[in-house]
């Protein structure tokens, strides 16, 4: 009898599930849920609170609502008996967390606290903490707190206690309600077993845990601030559980949430960019996968911890057990283009798409991909969104060089697209310069699924082959991968994620090759891309934090409103 498993992929804008085949690793059904809420960054649900620059927030409701219309969706779709289903994996975008009280209950989901936004989830993208995150690396520098090695020697604004020390600074009657501070991911979780457990990815990569240190010692997190000294113990936990293993099994409540039955096993929650390298094979070092979509996260495997300064993370254990797993990413790559067509692109363009009848993204691509390398005369930064890797630096903007009266959308379009492959080489060779090596790169998420002009540009600035994941939701067959690693060998699953990657994981025949050509051009653009890195990324030119730091203080003024 065949057997099936489920993965919950939570994405920015909406959460998946696919229900998939054990041993196939085939893909039967697929259901999606936009977020009621969405990305809240400029007022709260109730539509008068208002919030501040760089805020991103979201409603935990909404992922309730994923489970609860997602999962029962698959069932119908394939008719599928939730008997035959043994497991269950999710996985989230990180750090995405959220304060709850003792029963678990979200403070923004309380009458007391609906109104604040410090009570709601801060997704991953939430970058106010910046002053936050600017004052614990200059202490922990000053400490010589051996903790930020293996973080490129930054903690991102995107993570666990940069958020939280913003909490209490500017909410302390949220931080001192809160029973917990937790992932969004272990949520969910706990909702769907009725055990919380944190799991070692989202601790190691995002709240500074290590296997053998632990968290940072009471002493650094007192010199932040004194009524942190207790942090861990007061709004966390020291236990940690490992990928991989069995977060618990699926409760009554859960069940008629889901349609699943009592009983069916869960995986320990992941993040979306580490569940998804077991799905296109990869369980060995030297293989880089790019996981793109709103923003882009680098993950590949190493023998060895080694120090690579601006890199997210090296975790032991943190992607697939037995190795190191490193982390490096872009803050800004497909909200980078939808920025553009949204705010840059005239109506007559829109006229053009509808009339052809594909969408405006398809037709700048066609119009794109029409224009030999350098043509366009342009040269962009991809840091409309900061640059999380290798800078680690939220208060980083964009930049657009060459721009004529005679420069035309699908031009722009094309050197922003470019703006991001150069950004990924600048990662790989960062890597490989501080003794990772990368042999091999791979792509996954809905613009390497679909974007073959786009990935044929990293190909050629890369100047190496890419291959391309053989699921078109990598992360959630990997979550369904661990769901059924969960399950173990006597439900019909398997006893590691090496063992499920052989059966499930692939790529595509297809691969996407090197131009020479091309190359040659686009090596001369990086190297002018490089010179515009380090000019206005280290500190050479600050014009960029000095244009936010008198755009917030116009924005407050002008409005004589309070900004969170």
């Amino acid at each position: 009898m065949v057997k099936y498993t489920i993965g919950v992929d939570y994405g920015t804008q909406s959460g998946r599930a696919v229900l998939v085949e054990v041993g196939t690793g085939k893909e039967v059904a697929t259901a999606v849920k936009e977020y009621t809420h969405g990305v809240m960054d400029e007022f709260l649900p109730d539509g008068k609170t208002k919030l501040g620059i760089d805020w991103a927030l979201q409603h935990p409701a909404d992922y309730l609502e994923v489970l609860q219309c997602t999962i029962p969706e698959v069932l119908k779709k394939a008719n599928v008996s939730p008997d035959h289903v043994i497991g269950l994996g999710i996985d989230f975008t990180a750090c995405t967390v959220l304060p709850i009280d003792c029963n678990g209950t979200p403070l923004c989901m309380t009458a007391e606290f609906s109104s604040n936004p410090h009570s709601y989830v801060k997704l991953w993208k939430h970058h106010a903490a910046q002053e936050e995150a600017n004052r614990l690396n200059e202490i922990a520098e000053k400490r010589g707190e051996i903790f930020l090695q293996r973080y490129g020697g930054k903690i991102s604004s995107e993570w666990m206690f940069p958020k939280l020390w913003q909490i209490l600074n500017e909410a302390p009657e949220i931080y001192q309600a809160a029973d917990q501070m937790v992932e969004a991911a272990d949520w969910v979780i706990y909702q769907l077993t009725g055990e919380l457990k944190r799991n070692s990815c989202t601790a190691g990569y995002k709240a500074i845990w290590h296997k053998q240190d632990g968290y940072p010692s009471r002493e650094f997190f007192k010199a932040l601030d004194p009524r942190l000294e207790n942090v861990v113990e007061e709004k966390l936990s020291s236990t940690i559980v490992p990928i991989g293993s069995k977060a618990g099994e699926i409760t009554e409540k859960a069940a008629k949430l889901t349609g699943l039955c009592a009983g069916t096993a869960v995986a320990v929650a992941n993040v979306d960019a580490h569940v998804s390298l077991p799905a296109v094979g990869i369980t060995e070092p030297g293989k880089l996968l790019m996981i793109m979509g709103t923003s882009t996260c680098h993950i590949l495997l190493g023998d060895e911890e080694k120090v690579v300064p601006g890199m997210c993370g090296v975790v032991e254990d943190g992607v697939i057990p037995g190795f190191m797993g490193y982390e490096a990413g872009q803050s800004c790559v497909g909200d980078h283009f939808e920025w553009f067509t949204e705010n840059c692109v005239p109506s007559s363009y829109y006229e053009e798409a509808n009339q052809l009848g594909i969408s405006i993204h398809q037709l700048l691509t066609d119009k794109a991909s029409t224009l030999q390398v350098g043509e366009s005369g342009l040269l962009a930064l991809d840091w409309w969104n900061g640059n999380r890797s290798t800078l680690v630096d939220a208060d980083l903007t964009g930049v657009l060089l060459g721009a004529t009266l005679l420069t035309k959308p699908e031009e722009i379009y094309r050197a922003l697209i470019e703006a991001t492959a150069f950004g990924t080489k600048m990662i790989v060779e960062t890597f490989r310069k501080y003794g990772v090596p990368i042999n091999e790169v791979y792509a996954c998420g809905g613009i390497a699924e679909k974007n073959a002009f786009m990935m044929q540009i990293y190909s050629d600035v890369l100047n190496m082959d890419v291959k391309i994941s053989a699921s078109s939701q990598t992360p959630a067959l990997g979550s369904a991968m661990f769901g059924a690693v969960a399950a173990g060998i006597e439900r019909g699953g398997y006893e590691s994620i090496s063992a499920a990657a052989k059966d499930m994981g692939g790529v595509k025949e297809a691969i996407y090759q090197p131009i020479k050509e091309n190359v040659e051009v686009y090596d001369q653009l990086y190297k002018e891309y490089a010179r515009l890195y380090d000019y206005f990324g280290r500190g050479e030119n600050n014009v960029m934090k000095v244009l936010k730091q008198i755009k917030s203080r116009s924005s407050q003024s002008n409005k004589g409103e309070t900004v969170c």
